[in-house]
Order: structure tokens, then sequence, then C-alpha cells
């Protein structure tokens, strides 16, 4: 029989080891759990620090890529201005306006309204956001450059239909105050403002301007929420002043234009020239386009034809044959030239004059313009002396201006003359020319026999010239051009009340591929002012005019003749004094 004290002792032993046992697992688990915290917080320190030292730049970037954005900060083109500086190209900021496509190709609802107010047909601004959405794309331009008006209109669609992933930058747009009356000189820039035509193709490193950039952060919807830092600061383009004047180039661009109306013509071109300094203070050409519209114009509209178009000159060039002949004495301004009966047989050709002119001297020549006339004046002289002639005189060979486009024109050398060739270029034919060249010889003129450069940038000093004739012969000329307006000459039209004018008419057949065409001519009208002291020339050439009147002296010189006055009046030009006329020295004399 077990004892009562027996089982208690056992009861106590059994107790006694299982709480032994529950120590030694108590004690186990504890340093479990101690390791395992020990090794979480290791865990946990050695990521942060891992986190916070060796990965800190990448999870900077990683979490900048969520919020900060480089943005760009938009740089104003350079301003080019006229001699006055009035603005004739300027940038003005505008909206451009971008989408999420993701997000609004989800709202369908309001494409229509937002088509509206981009005044642009539902279906393509449809199909355009699904094109960008279905590529996977996150911005897409909607428009660029806008209109104020269609701005405001994309805002209220914007915040009626509560549209998220649409928003607006500024940009500049280029403006052309002057429109169609400075298109061809002035030019114009594509949509990303890099020049195409004109000065803001010829000037474009230095007009273009150099974008900023800048750190923002913004929100889910690509709004800006601050602004962080600047990272460069934007460059605006270098402002360039022209040495067009606005207020003649809008007189010369009316009369070219209703010239060429009123002569039913295709076309036509005027070049006004500062003889002091060679600064072309107006160059206009019909027809033109207005560079603030969109891209329909043709490339016959764009064209800047006093600098690309050459036509052969015709009678205009008749004064520089004298001239050379004044130079090495073989006339004076009174020698006795024969032009009976009218024809002067060179060759198998025939030179003609409209009609039989009888006995001239050297300046009825120029009064009547005489071809047979001229024609007994060059061939007194060496086809070398001729060629040389129209060489010096920029004939050949561009006029440096660094326009896009510009041509140097056509003069064949003369060993390849022929007898004939040798008469024709003596009245203007077989040569071609621009307005521009034209007036720059008659600038020598004009300058007592000084060749000064052209130029479509403002001088502040006058350059230094090229002597081309002496200046007695070059004032006897201009006395002698002054005679073709008088009543007796071939440019009555061009009289200026006041003021003493010189100038030369020239009226060619129009030349082709087929050769030259009855009927079609290009009349042409050189003229200085004033005869004592000039100041200006003025080239004015009507392209086929398809009226009654085809003479330079009736087509082209009333052009001058309204354009010319308010240049002198402008610049403060005074009237030459009649009683104080130009003196023809001894030593333009020379033999009969």
């Amino acid at each position: 029989m077990i004892e009562p004290s027996q089982v208690k002792n056992a009861y106590q032993r059994l107790h006694e080891a299982e709480r032994q046992r529950r120590k030694k697992r108590f004690g186990e688990r504890r340093f479990l759990i101690g390791a395992a915290l020990v090794m979480a917080f290791v865990s946990v320190t050695a990521s942060a620090f891992y986190r916070q030292v060796v990965e800190t730049d990448f999870l900077q970037d990683e979490g900048a890529k969520r919020f900060l954005r480089d943005r760009e900060i938009p740089a104003r083109r350079g301003i080019i201005m006229d001699r006055n500086h009035q603005p004739l190209a300027i940038s003005t900021s505008v909206a451009t306006i971008w989408a999420d496509p993701q997000l609004l190709a989800e709202r369908s609802d309001a494409l229509e309204p937002l088509a509206r107010a981009l005044e642009e047909p539902t279906a393509d601004l449809a199909a355009k956001v699904s094109e960008y959405a279905a590529k996977g794309r996150r911005y897409m331009y909607l428009q660029r450059r806008v209109e104020p008006h269609r701005a405001r209109a994309v805002e209220d669609v914007v915040e009626t239909y509560r549209l998220n992933g649409i928003g607006m930058e500024t940009e500049y747009r280029r403006f052309y105050p002057g429109g169609e009356i400075f298109s061809q000189v002035v030019g114009f820039t594509n949509i990303d403002n890099q020049g195409q035509e004109g000065i803001e193709l010829v000037a474009n490193n230095a007009l273009k301007a150099a974008p900023g950039k800048r750190r923002v952060i913004q929100d889910g919807h690509r709004r800006i929420v601050e602004e962080v830092e600047q990272l460069q600061a934007p460059e605006h383009g270098e402002d360039i002043v022209l040495s067009i004047d606005q207020r003649l180039q809008f007189l010369a661009y009316r009369e070219l234009k209703r010239a060429v109306e009123e002569n039913k013509a295709v076309g036509g071109s005027a070049t006004l020239l500062d003889v002091t300094t060679g600064e072309i203070l107006a160059l206009v050409n019909q027809p033109s386009f207005n560079p603030n519209q969109p891209r329909q114009e043709s490339a016959e509209e764009r064209r800047n034809r006093a600098l690309t178009d050459v036509f052969e000159p015709g009678s205009t060039v008749k004064p520089f044959v004298v001239a050379a002949a004044l130079e090495r004495g073989l006339v004076h301004p009174h020698s006795p030239i024969s032009t009976s009966p009218g024809v002067l047989q060179v060759g198998r050709n025939r030179v003609r004059d409209y009609r039989n002119l009888g006995q001239l001297d050297t300046t009825s020549v120029i009064t009547k313009s005489s071809n047979v006339g001229v024609v007994k004046i060059a061939q007194q002289m060496d086809r070398a002396v001729l060629w040389q002639l129209y060489r010096r005189l920029g004939f050949g060979q561009t006029s440096n201006v660094g326009f896009p486009g510009e041509r140097s024109g056509y003069l064949p050398h003369f060993d390849g003359w022929s007898n004939f060739e040798h008469a024709t270029l003596a009245f203007g034919y077989g040569l071609n020319v621009t307005t521009l060249q034209l007036a720059q010889a008659y600038a020598i003129i004009a300058t007592d026999g000084i060749s000064r450069p052209a130029t479509l940038l403002r001088r502040d000093s006058v350059p230094a010239g090229e002597r081309v004739f002496a200046p007695e012969t070059a004032q006897a000329v201009r006395l002698m051009l002054e005679t073709v307006i008088s009543t007796e000459g071939t440019a009555r039209r061009a009289a200026i009340p006041g003021y003493r004018v010189a100038g030369k008419t020239g009226t060619a057949k129009k030349a082709t591929e087929r050769g030259y065409v009855d009927g079609k001519y290009q009349s042409v009208f050189v003229g200085l002012a004033p005869v004592t002291s000039p100041r200006f020339v003025m080239v004015v050439m009507i392209d086929e005019p398809g009226g009654k009147e085809y003479y330079g002296g009736a087509v082209a010189a009333p052009t001058f003749a309204r354009v010319m006055p308010a240049a002198l009046r402008l610049y403060n030009v005074a009237p030459d004094d009649p009683k104080h006329p130009l003196i023809l020295t001894s030593s333009t004399e020379g033999k009969p």
C-alpha cells in the first residue's frame, strides 16, 4: 500500500521537473526572441544606412522624378527695327496648349467643346488624341502659339468640364506689324522660331534666342505647384536695326502697287538708295504676301524681286557709255552726232531709233535716248573698255548685301562679243541686272564718281568708296540726265516741283527661254535728286505692263515722282538754287 506521503512527494517531483522544463524553454524562447529582435534591429539599421548613405543619390533621383521637373524658360527672339527703331518684327508671348492623351481619351464627352474652342474639327482632335493614347504617350501639343481668345476659350472648357491633364505654357510668336509691305525684306520664321526667308534667315544666328531652364515641383496633373530654382538664365536674341525707313517703305509700296494695278502689269520692284551712305531706304516688290498669315503664298510672292530678279536695263545704261567717252576725251557734251536716217548698219544687223532723230549732240543723245547715237559713241571705244566699265559699275557681280538668293546678273566677257553685241550692249541689251545693281550704278553718278557698297543695315558712318569717274565727268552726265526730265526728254512725268531732277528711262523687250517676246516689255526709270547735290537715287521697274502704255517714262517715272518728294522733305533736303547751276569745267570737254 502506497503511502500518501509518497504520492505527495512523487507529485512534487513531477511538478518540479515540469517547472524546470518550462523554465528552460522560456530561456530558449527569450533568447530566440532577443536574437530575432537584434537581427531585426540590425537589418533595419543596415537598410536605413544603405538607403541613407549608399543609395542616397539614386533614391533622391527616383523621388525627384515623381514631382520635380525641369521646365524651359522662354526667351525672346531679337527685334528687327527700321532705321528709326520702329519694330518690323517682334516676338509676343502667347499660350501653347498641351494635354495628357491618356486622361483626355477618357473624356470623350469633352472633345467636341474642346475642338470648338481650338477651332478645329472634332474628328481631327479625336483622331489625334486616340493616336497618342494608343502609343502610350503622356504628353502632346493640342495647339502651339494660339491667339489669346482661343486660349481663353480652352480655359473655359477645362473649368466647365473639370478636365484634368490639360495645361498651358508660354511661348513666343513672331509678329510683323508692317505685314505685306516689309514681308520680302524681313522674311518670316517657322513654328520653332527659326528664320526661313529674308533678314530673319540672314541674321538668324544673331536673332535667335537661347531658352533658359528652371526646376519646379508639379503634381500628378503636371500642374506647377512651386518654383524651386533657376538652372539657366534665358538669353534673348540680338536686336537688329535696318537701313529701311518705314515711312518711305510704306509710300514706295503703295505707289508701286498702284502702278502695277493701273498698268495691268504682272509685277514690279523699286529701290530707294541714300547715295551718301549706301543705305537702302526702301525696297519694295509686287506681288507680295502677308507673313502673319499661315504659309499659303506662292514662291512668286515670297521672292524679293529687287534682289533676285534680273532684267535687261535697256537705255538706262547709255549715260555710262557717254561717261566713259567723256573720260577719254572722245566727246564733249555738245559734240555733234548724226543719227540720220534713224538706222545704223552693224554687220548683218541694224540698230534702229524709234524715229529719225536727225542731227544730235552728245547731250541730246541722252535726252532723246538715241540707240544710233550711243552706238556711234561706243564704237569709238574698244570692247574691253565697255566691259571694264560695266564691271566697275557692279554689273555681273552681286551687290553683297548678304540677302538670300541675291543674283549677280549677267555680263558676258568681251572676248566673245561680236560687232553687233558690242553695239547692243551699249544700249542695254545682252546683259542683265537687278534693280539694286542699277541703283548702285546711278549712285556713282550722284556721288561725283564714287562707288560705295550698299547695305540693308543702318550705318552710323560713311564707308570709304572707290573712284570710278572723275567728279567733272559725273557732274556733266548729271546735267545731261536733267534734260531727260525736260519737255524735250522722255521722262517729263518724273519732274518734281521745286527740285531739279535727273534721270533716265529704259524700255526693253522681255527675254524668255524662247527669246524676245513681242508685246512684253520691262519698263524702267532711274532718277536722282536734287541735281546739284544728289541725296537719293530711285529705280522703278514695272514688269510686263499690259495697258496702252509701256514706255518707262509713262509707266515707271510717275511712281518716282510720287515717292521722291516725300523722301526729300522727310530728310530736309533743300531745293536746288536755280541761280547756281552746275558748271561744266573744261576738263570734261574733248574732241568732237
